[in-house]
């Protein structure tokens, strides 16, 4: 499993860059700070990449307002709730209220659209080439 911290950590490794890591291959381990990146958010909607896992991306967006509907056909999207109050709206479906600690899958292809009446920090865990604007 290959790790690679985005930004606001202390490394930032790419491929090639082996002069970091450690005798047996292995590249040092940077945390982030979660609490901190959501000081660095302003901007409602606007997500920042955190890290990536694989093929994965871990995001964090601040929520507040209205969402627009939209759907990922292609790929599940999981919201997990760092802090706040979020509410998911599917289409044809009840809503899906998330309080800080909680997440949930949205399957792919399935019209939805988040919302928050408050500043709620949430995570996204994603593939890579999801557009986080949605289609």
């Amino acid at each position: 499993m290959r790790a690679q911290i985005i930004s606001g950590a202390n490394i930032s490794l790419t491929a090639g860059d082996e002069s970091r890591m450690d005798p047996q291959g292995i590249p040092p381990i940077s945390k982030v700070d979660i609490e901190a990146k959501c000081e660095e958010i302003d901007e409602p909607w606007s997500p920042m990449d955190l890290a990536t896992v694989n093929d994965q991306v871990v995001r964090m967006a601040l929520f507040h307002g209205k969402y627009h509907w939209h759907r990922h056909e292609g790929e599940d999207e999981l919201f997990y709730v760092y802090k706040g109050e979020v509410t998911i709206r599917i289409r044809g479906q009840a809503d899906v209220v998330l309080g800080t600690g909680e997440m949930a899958v949205v399957p792919r292809n399935v019209e939805h659209r988040p919302e928050s009446t408050s500043p709620s920090y949430v995570l996204m865990f994603e593939p890579l080439q999801l557009k986080s604007k949605g289609d």
